[in-house]
């Protein structure tokens, strides 16, 4: 490998690594709160509320059902009032962290869900509020299972951001298309393709691993 290549492939990667782990953590900051949200609004739950469940529900599964790339450009317009540009590293973070969100969201809605009724009942008989039970039970109960789900979203956001390239958002899908692609390099190609694999590989083994330790203690 010469030494062009390992310092694109090394600053590709940063800009890759950026992107996701702001937009995930922007993604879970917003995700969490809106997955309780849906977990208390639905049907037999903590405050079941019809008309937000729905309309919540709605807006989460439009944006989840929308092709990553078509939901890239639509937020063009979008991006640019926020981070002043619609190119490079902070731009695609934008797009990662709107589709992220939602996911984010039905994720932690699901682990609520599946904590066991019987404790919630419990809570509720010894007076427990539902902002109690979400903070004291449901949330901490909820956790490994959250983690797991957090780990799926942060390998989807990392097939995202190898897409973002496609529109100048930088990092190894950037690479791969400027570098492999239109410059007929199929060691760029295979470069990048072996590293987002390891990279996939990594963050799956670190949060299996977490998620099972926080299911044991």
């Amino acid at each position: 490998m010469s030494h062009e290549l390992f310092a694109l492939l090394a600053e590709s990667l940063q800009q890759t690594l950026i992107m996701v782990s702001v937009a995930l953590a922007i993604a879970t900051a917003l995700g969490v709160p809106l997955g309780v949200i849906l977990n208390a609004a639905a049907p037999g739950q903590l405050l079941p509320n019809a008309p937000v469940y729905r309309v919540l529900g709605a807006i989460v599964n439009a944006t989840r059902s929308t092709p990553f790339i078509i939901l890239m450009v639509a937020l063009i317009p979008l991006t640019r009032i926020i981070v002043g540009t619609s190119i490079g590293t902070p731009a695609a973070v934008v797009p990662l962290t709107i589709a992220a969100t939602p996911f984010i969201a039905r994720i932690v809605e699901a682990a609520l869900r599946d904590v066991d009724r019987g404790l919630v009942e419990a809570a509720q008989a010894m007076g427990a509020t539902p902002w109690q039970i979400v903070v004291k039970v449901l949330l901490p109960e909820s956790l490994p299972a959250t983690v797991a789900g957090l780990t799926l979203a942060a390998v989807a956001m990392i097939g995202y951001s190898a897409m973002a390239g496609a529109v100048g958002g930088g990092g190894l899908g950037d690479l791969a298309i400027r570098y492999g692609y239109e410059r007929f390099r199929a060691d760029v190609m295979a470069a990048t393709v072996a590293i987002l694999i390891a990279l996939v590989q990594l963050v799956q083994s670190g949060g299996d691993a977490l998620a099972r330790r926080l299911k044991h203690t």
